[in-house]
């Protein structure tokens, strides 16, 4: 009788993982950069190719918010924002080259892409004023506002200016003018630094999603970064912080692009881990995939590929909400 048990629940486990093998996934990538922090793109017909390629019907677009330097006394010119101490500036053309590129679509592909307006400085008070000019200029273009860079380890330290906070009185107005116009919001804002242990500027997170509780905000990798795991490979507080955000503020959203992916979603063996997976399937419309790509959609494919071993862990039509649905739904088109 053992013996059969053993069997009944091997053959059961067996027609899990093929059920699992068997989903064909199709993706929505929530969180992608058309351009590179030099402003400069692969051009979208390459982005087109990629999400061919890769089984992407949609995804979220825009472009850096910032502009890296090239310094009068560097004699090579920087490829990255990190590869040397000159500062970024921020870049309020970016969304022009976004509109731009919307423009050279037609109809159909079109329909696929869902521009997000990010060029302005979360300092300056004016910010809510030239998101609203920008949104008259182009009306029925932008579908969303950001990825707004606050707390972002690195790109702070580089950034010309004040150092921006998620709850500071700039963003305020902005998020007062995304509830208006029914634009979610995708801020990039760290947990913590690079060396305490603590969720150090959660407060910065959490005081707009309690003010402004008819703003649906987008958390950009959770508060992750890559930065951060290089010095502390895995927040030990980051399950326990995003479990209360959500359960506290159904105005929350999260980004699980690629900094969540290891050490989070999947353990050393690639397996899925069951602590997340419980929180997804409690909370089955509140996660999106990112690829963060940035300018060059060579990896685009791989990188939202990356996660289906994490989907397979999940029921079937979970699965599939998070795979592609959860991003669309949030969108103004959709409400």
């Amino acid at each position: 009788m053992f013996n059969i048990q053993k069997c009944f629940v091997a053959v059961c486990l067996i027609a899990t993982i093929a059920s699992a093998q068997a989903r064909d996934y199709r993706y929505s990538d929530a969180h992608l950069h058309l351009v590179d922090f030099f402003q400069e793109s692969a051009g979208v017909s390459k982005l087109i190719e990629a999400m061919d390629a890769g089984n992407i019907d949609h995804a979220m677009v825009s472009g850096i918010p910032v502009a890296k330097k090239w310094h009068e006394n560097e004699p090579k010119r920087p490829r990255y924002y990190a590869g040397d101490d000159a500062p970024v500036y921020w870049y309020s053309a970016t969304d022009v080259i976004i509109a731009a590129a919307m423009e050279e679509l037609d109809e159909q592909q079109r329909k696929r892409f869902h521009p997000f307006l990010s060029g302005f400085n979360p300092n300056d008070k004016n910010a809510a004023t030239h998101i609203r000019r920008m949104l008259e200029l182009n009306p029925g273009l932008w579908q969303g506002i950001g990825e707004i860079f606050t707390r972002h380890d690195d790109i702070t330290a580089l950034t010309e200016g004040d150092t921006p906070r998620a709850n500071n009185e700039a963003l305020a107005k902005v998020y007062h003018l995304a509830a208006e116009f029914d634009l979610p919001v995708m801020l990039h804002s760290n947990l913590t630094s690079k060396r305490e242990r603590n969720p150090l500027y959660l407060a910065e997170l959490e005081e707009p999603l309690r003010n402004h509780p008819h703003t649906r905000f987008i958390w950009a990798h959770a508060g992750t970064s890559m930065e951060l795991h290089r010095h502390q490979e895995e927040l030990d507080f980051l399950l326990p912080t995003v479990t209360r955000l959500l359960d506290d503020y159904p105005n929350l959203y999260i980004d699980l692009s690629w900094t969540m992916l290891r050490p989070y979603l999947l353990d050393k063996d690639d397996k899925p881990r069951a602590e997340w997976l419980e929180l997804v399937e409690r909370h089955p419309t509140r996660f999106m995939l990112g690829s963060d790509v940035v300018g060059r959609f060579d990896s685009l494919a791989e990188g939202m590929q990356a996660f289906d071993p994490f989907l397979d862990g999940l029921s079937e039509k979970v699965a599939h909400r998070v795979a592609r649905e959860n991003f669309l739904e949030i969108l103004p088109a959709k409400r």
